[in-house]
């Protein structure tokens, strides 16, 4: 994938730049793996807002993708293609079994047309291909990988990312995550070969605030420009200092640095090594 820029006939054009979908080879998704999306703008079952600056965008259909791959065990399939997917970073194939079922999996880079791809512990180790931990050797670079058997692939999604297996040992695997975490996985979850693909994603630069509209996201105000009663950051003479010890949210928690996660939490224990270098203690 590449990076596009446009001609600066505006503003907000001159620093936008998009994605020029080198590697999509197919533009209109599969209707059998469609599904509606109904769209809450951030309310729960009460129409209450729970999450905030939610709301409007494009309307999208819902690409079902198969993050199990576990119940077509040898049967190899073909790419048809590859397709944009508005629902996450990371574009996604489809791909044909040999029994002419279609279905829709993350595309690692380097995956193309007519490409074959397997599934299941006989599975080579090449790009695209689904099988457990165990019948993968030591360091190989891996994604969409299962935290809990069968339960489907819930790490390493994102666009251009890749874990690395980095030890096995009795019921346990040790990954590297793309964050800098090191834990342990169960050895009979299944992961993928290879790395996300759409890796250039990131760097991609979003211009104007309109296009941030479309994606469903509503302007976020700044705490320091509210009244007292609103933001405890809000109130003050000009530009003044928040007036607390550290940043707070709209309800008067701290904002950076406060912990969330419980200390007895049970998988404490299969974290090796946290993303900030510390050990669970």
């Amino acid at each position: 994938m590449g990076i596009k820029t446009y001609n600066p006939y505006t503003p907000s054009r001159r620093n936008m730049t998009g994605s020029d979908f080198s590697e999509i080879t197919k533009k209109t998704p599969e209707k059998s793996l469609l599904d509606s999306k109904k769209k809450n703008a951030g309310r729960n079952n009460q129409g209450k807002i729970t999450v905030r600056h939610q709301g409007g965008g494009n309307r999208q259909k819902y690409r079902l993708i198969d993050f199990k791959r576990n119940n077509k065990d040898g049967i190899p399939a073909t790419v048809i293609g590859i397709e944009y997917d508005p629902n996450r970073t990371a574009n996604i194939a489809l791909i044909c079994y040999a029994d002419g079922e279609k279905r829709y999996i993350l595309a690692p880079q380097g995956l193309t047309d007519g490409m074959k791809v397997m599934n299941g512990p006989e599975a080579e180790v090449r790009v695209g291909n689904c099988l457990p931990l165990e019948n993968i050797p030591v360091g190989t670079e891996i994604h969409n990988i299962e935290l809990y058997p069968g339960r489907g692939g819930q790490l390493v999604r994102t666009a251009g990312v890749s874990a690395q297996l980095m030890a096995k040992e009795g019921k346990y695997a040790t990954l590297r995550l793309p964050s800098g975490e090191m834990r342990m996985v169960p050895i009979i979850c299944r992961a993928t070969i290879g790395t996300v693909g759409n890796s250039e994603h990131s760097l991609i630069n979003i211009g104007k605030a309109g296009r941030k509209r479309h994606m469903g996201i509503r302007p976020t105000v700044r705490g320091s420009v509210m009244n007292p009663n609103d933001h405890p950051h809000g109130g003050g003479e000009g530009k003044a200092p928040v007036g607390r010890s550290g940043p707070m949210t709209p309800w008067g928690k701290p904002a950076l640095g406060l912990k969330t996660r419980k200390k007895n939490k049970a998988s404490n224990k299969l974290i090796v090594r946290r993303r900030d270098g510390k050990s669970i203690k």
